[in-house]
């Protein structure tokens, strides 16, 4: 017995000096292969495909006032907007005394029978967008900038998002960290100071300001939020957000390269599942 044992160790020997094939390898060596294996598969980014085939609009068609802003919403059509992943609007969104309407589903975020986000079919690179919004007791939702349409994956996937809540009744508002899931947050990184939303059932103002990666919240005319996309501190935050790296790989792959090669993407309206009203939408293109 103890025999057997020590020719099945030698036997081992033989074929870690030798490799089983004739050729010698030392430790170093014989370890570099999975060595190389593990570094790649760490770093192999996830697989995703953008969907740059659904339609978009021409924005020399939308009037422009005397400042330069574009009015994206009339008030009474979806000239220009439809479903994030799909040609058209879905049923869920109407328009309701001159305001986009999301009518709560109670089925929790796109939830809603033929529901799902909204977007204006152009991309934005720099831009100042202003619009205005009220919540019902209790509601969420969002603006997203950036977003990248991305096959089988929600749009907040790929895009900061300006938080939209009613800070006194729902309970993210208590969630996350000193506040940064609250009205007009960068969802889950930064919060709005001052907070200064006005109760559900009362019309806000907001603006979102992006230039060469510089992006600005304002909220009832006062910035609440600033910070600056594809720098060492927008990794940091990433780093800390429900977006990390090793909670959500492919949103943080897409968040740290926000708006892919060309730095540019669809604005957005979230369904969340509550009911939202969105009116005077505008943008400015900045040079």
């Amino acid at each position: 017995m103890k025999k057997s044992v020590l020719l099945a160790s030698a036997a081992v020997m033989m074929c870690y000096m030798t490799s089983c094939s004739g050729g010698k390898k030392t430790t170093e060596e014989a370890a570099a292969p999975a060595a190389a294996e593990e570094a790649t598969t760490e770093e192999a980014a996830p697989e995703y495909r953008i969907m740059d085939e659904l339609p978009v609009v021409d924005l020399s068609t939308f009037p422009k006032d005397k400042d330069g802003k574009i009015t994206i919403f009339d008030g009474k059509t979806f000239k220009g907007w439809r479903g994030y992943d799909r040609a058209d609007v879905p049923e869920a969104w109407s328009i309701k005394d001159g305001s986009i309407h999301m009518k709560s589903s109670g089925a929790g975020e796109a939830g809603a029978k033929d529901g799902g986000d909204l977007i204006f079919a152009h991309k934005f690179k720099n831009f100042e967008l202003e619009w205005e919004w009220k919540v019902a007791k209790g509601a969420n939702s969002g603006v997203f900038i950036m977003i990248q349409e991305v096959e089988g994956q929600p749009s907040y996937i790929s895009a900061p998002e300006y938080q939209i809540l009613d800070n006194e009744n729902h309970p993210d508002a208590k969630l996350g960290e000193n506040g940064n899931r609250m009205s007009a947050s960068l969802y889950d990184m930064i919060p709005a100071k001052p907070q200064n939303s006005k109760p559900f059932g009362q019309w806000n103002k907001s603006k979102i300001m992006c230039y060469k990666g510089t992006v600005v919240h304002y909220q009832n005319d006062e910035v609440v939020v600033e910070y600056h996309l594809w720098t060492p501190q927008w990794k940091e935050m990433l780093d800390k957000s429900k977006f990390s790296k090793d909670k959500w790989p492919l949103a943080y792959e897409l968040l740290l390269n926000c708006g892919g090669p060309n730095k540019e993407g669809f604005i957005g309206l979230q369904d969340h599942g509550d009911e939202v009203w969105f009116r005077n939408i505008t943008v400015k293109e900045l040079d």
